[in-house]
């Protein structure tokens, strides 16, 4: 049982608060560089930065640009970068081909940072949306999402990405089944140090719709993906998906969006001690980054208070777009 305190005025709560030395001497938890990943968009071409409008001070970078920012990790002690492509629409086709080409635009950034900057940790996304002419995450066929089609094709696109040089691989399709069958992939191809980050539970949710206009995929989609992500109003679910994938192989665990989903990160760091993420998505960065830029927030307070939050909840790290800019202000202060 918590420890109740004396009464006022033997007990006066204030007094821990009282200088900057007392408030950071009892702080119960803190945001660290080594907390963070930097999810970045890659695009094809030759030193080109081109901003996303939905999301102020976040652009699409050529695989070059790429990997200057994977420097700029390295520098600034950010652990790990992600990368999400956006693919050329003359590429993407109903059956997602250009997921599993080992030439493809991901895997080629994937071998250029490793080249680079071999300490840093690369992640990738493991999903058929960039790829697939109807924007979904799935194989699609007379208006359905194929589950077990689609577990096939990422299977595919896994072992291209680990072949490439991954270090992370991170499933967000929500399709069943896929996480075994990936580690299964895996092993049998000799990739056995190969981590796997599962998406466990993402939430159908308003938020990625900024994230969509960054690969693309907003104007192929056709209807929405309440039919493989989760429900809004479903909790318990989340911790029988986490279950599952940690049965099937998943060495990491994610909840997606955060800031709304906060309770499922406690509950799933509660329930099973393993390393949990949580992703601050699109939405998440743009409504606080829009915010700031028209004066209406402390723009660095709020990304700060904001990401401390996920610590809070249980999260042992998290996906932000704020990595570079929370990682130098994090620097100075220490």
């Amino acid at each position: 049982m918590p420890h109740s305190p004396a009464a006022y005025p033997r007990s006066r709560l204030r007094r821990q608060r009282r200088t900057p030395a007392l408030r950071v001497l009892v702080r119960e938890n803190e945001l660290r560089v080594s907390d963070l990943i930097w999810p970045v968009f890659v695009r094809e071409g030759q030193d080109l930065e081109e901003p996303i409008a939905s999301m102020p001070g976040v652009a699409r970078l050529s695989i070059d640009r790429v990997v200057r920012a994977a420097e700029e990790a390295v520098a600034l002690g950010i652990p790990a970068i992600c990368l999400f492509p956006y693919t050329d629409p003359a590429l993407k086709t109903a059956g997602c081909e250009e997921a599993w080409n080992p030439e493809n635009l991901s895997n080629r950034a994937v071998r250029a940072i490793k080249a680079a900057v071999p300490e840093l940790t690369v992640m990738t996304d493991v999903a058929l949306d960039p790829y697939n002419a109807h924007g979904h995450d799935g194989i699609v066929r007379d208006g359905v999402i194929l589950n077990d089609e689609t577990v096939e094709a990422l299977v595919r696109m896994a072992l291209a990405q680990a072949e490439a040089g991954a270090d992370i691989l991170g499933p967000s399709d929500m399709m069943d089944g896929r996480i075994g069958a990936m580690r299964d992939a895996l092993e049998q191809a000799g990739h056995k140090d190969t981590l796997i980050l599962s998406y466990a539970a993402k939430y159908a949710s308003g938020f990625y719709g900024p994230f969509r206009d960054a690969v693309g995929a907003s104007g192929a989609l056709k209807g929405d993906k309440s039919t493989y992500q989760m429900d809004a109003g479903n909790t318990d679910e989340a911790m029988r998906l986490v279950a599952r994938d940690l049965a099937e192989g998943a060495d990491m665990v994610m909840v997606k969006p955060g800031m709304p989903y906060l309770d499922i990160c406690r509950r799933v760091k509660e329930a099973f001690h393993v390393p949990t993420f949580a992703y601050q998505v699109s939405g998440e960065y743009a409504m606080l980054e829009a915010a700031a830029r028209n004066g209406w927030l402390d723009g660095d307070r709020v990304m700060a208070e904001s990401l401390l939050g996920f610590k809070r909840a249980g999260c042992d790290g998290v996906l932000t777009y704020f990595a570079p800019r929370i990682a130098r202000l994090l620097n100075q202060s220490s």
